[in-house]
Formats: structure tokens, sequence, C-alpha cells
């Protein structure tokens, strides 16, 4: 699969006229709890040739394509556009450039993004991401007879990220195990959270799990705590400036 991935982006690199900086694995498989099943969800940052930054009207800054009957799904932003999200401290894009899969990059650029995005990182604009998502997972899950194990984890894997977030200054890991590992939690619940992940990886994303009580009481804690302490959490402190000149840096690199 992983080839097939590679001709699909050098493919649309072809077509679109575009460069590719970076194509990486997102969602499950990058979080480190896919499913036998689970899709390939390839993320990209790329930029066009220099001339398509001038023009008076602002071209379509994003792309995404389905292949293989949609189990891969390639679909990426614009450099602007990427560049403009970190400013916010866009969760997805500070996970994107974390992630532990890559088919393609320039490693200059990754590194040069990452450091950049530590000094434009937003804690509570990260966990506001975070949180929404952990709520929204949690009320499919709890109080419910079964329920998807994906769901679960989606919501157990947000609830956690907000606790990162409270309890460090450093962005939130993409790698779920590296979170876990750097954050104090009853022994009990990271064993079991590893037996679950364990449970995953060898059935379909259809099945159906239940219980689990202990842990869904942390989550609703995590939650719990998220809501009423996230609004004390410092904004970013970043430079516009530096954002533009590593923007020029890139496009001089044409």
């Amino acid at each position: 699969m992983e080839e097939k991935i590679k001709k699909y982006l050098a493919d649309l690199e072809k077509d679109k006229g575009i460069e590719i900086l970076l194509a990486c694995e997102t969602g499950s498989r990058a979080w480190g709890f896919p499913s036998p099943d689970s899709d390939y969800d390839v993320r990209i940052i790329y930029k066009h040739p220099k001339d398509w930054y001038l023009s008076l009207v602002e071209e379509k800054d994003s792309i995404e394509y389905f292949f293989e009957n949609n189990d891969i799904d390639i679909s990426g932003w614009d450099l602007r556009k990427s560049l403009r999200l970190l400013w916010k401290s866009n969760p997805p894009l500070l996970e994107r450039i974390q992630s532990p899969i890559i088919y393609q990059v320039d490693q200059d650029f990754l590194n040069e993004i990452n450091v950049v995005a530590q000094k434009t990182y937003s804690r509570i604009a990260t966990i506001h991401h975070y949180l929404s998502m952990a709520k929204k997972s949690f009320e499919e899950i709890n109080n419910v007879e079964a329920y998807k194990l994906k769901k679960f984890f989606y919501a157990l894997r947000a609830s956690i990220t907000c606790l990162w977030v409270l309890e460090k200054e450093e962005i939130p890991p993409i790698e779920f195990e590296k979170t876990l590992e750097g954050l104090t939690l009853p022994q009990s619940l990271k064993v079991r959270i590893s037996e679950l992940i364990t449970l995953k990886s060898t059935i379909s994303e259809s099945y159906l799990h239940h219980g689990e009580n202990e842990l869904i009481a942390f989550m609703q804690n995590c939650i719990q705590r998220a809501d009423s302490e996230s609004q004390g959490l410092p904004s970013a402190k970043g430079s516009m400036f530096e954002l533009n000149e590593f923007f020029r840096k890139q496009l001089r690199n044409l």
C-alpha cells in the first residue's frame, strides 16, 4: 500500500503542478491504535510555483482525493494556508508535522516548521479543539449498552490530550503512547488501555464493545476538568513576522 500511496503522490504533483513538502499518515495509524481495516488518511502540505501566489484572486488552497475504493484518502493544504493555520495553532496541522509515518518529505522544511510551531503554540486554542472532540465522542459511548471501539478511542485520546494541555507547556504528541508516557496516570488505566489497543489491532472497525466503566469515568473527569480550567491557559506569543519570513524562504527555494 505504501508504494501505491507514493505513486498517487507523484501523479498528484505532476497533474497539479505542485511540490509536496510533506506527505504523512494521520488518524488511527499515526495515533498508534489502528484496526486491520483502518483507512489510510494521508495528509499533505504542498506549494505552488511562485507566480501562483502573485495573483489578485486567491485560488483554491486545498485538495482532496480518494483512491482504492476510498481506502486511501489524500488531502491537504497549500503552504500559505498551512502557515495561516499554524498561526492559529491548528491542532490537525500540529499533528501532521509530528507524524511518525512519512511518505514524502522536504526534511529542512519539516524541521523548520516544527521550530516555528513551538513558538506559535497556543494552549488555549489547542485545548478547545480537543475538548470539543472529547465531548462529541464521549456522548456516543456514554450510557449506551454497546459502542464502536473506534469511537471509544476517539473519546479517550481527546480526553487525555486535554489533560496533557492542562499540565504541560509542550505541544501534545500525535502518538497516543507518547501522551500516555508523558502523564502521571494510574497504572491500572495504562494497562487496560494497552490491552484495548491490542484488541483493536485484531478486530474490524464495525466491532461493538461494552463496559469500561473505570475508563469512561476517567474520561468524564478529564472533560470536566478541562471545562473548568481551560480559560486560564495562555494564548500564543508567536510572531507573524517570523511566519512571513518562513513563507518567503520557502518561495525563494522555488
